[in-house]
C-alpha cells in the first residue's frame, strides 16, 4: 500500500512539474511576442517621423560670397551666428 501511494504521489509530482513548465514556457513565449511586437511598432514609428531639415538662408545672386551663417538649437532656443 506505502509503494501505490508513493508511486501516486510521485506521478502527481510530476505531473505538476510538466504543468508548471508548459504554464512558464508559454508565458514566456507571450513576453517575447508582445516584446517584439512593440519593438517592430517602434521600429516603424521611428521610419515614419519626419527627419529634421539643416536650416540655411537663401543667398542672392549680385553679392559678394559670405560665409554661411550657422543656425542651431540648444535646447532653450534658436542660435543664428551670423
Amino acid at each position: 500500500m506505502q509503494s501505490i501511494r508513493n508511486l501516486f504521489l510521485t506521478a502527481a509530482g510530476i505531473a505538476f512539474t510538466v504543468m508548471a513548465f508548459v504554464f512558464t514556457a508559454s508565458l514566456g513565449l507571450a513576453l517575447l511576442g508582445i516584446a517584439s511586437v512593440v519593438m517592430i511598432g517602434t521600429m516603424i514609428a521611428a521610419r515614419l517621423a519626419p527627419r529634421p531639415l539643416r536650416a540655411t538662408v537663401n543667398r542672392t545672386a549680385g553679392r559678394r560670397p559670405q560665409r554661411e551663417p550657422r543656425i542651431w538649437n540648444d535646447g532653450r532656443g534658436t542660435i543664428i551666428d551670423m
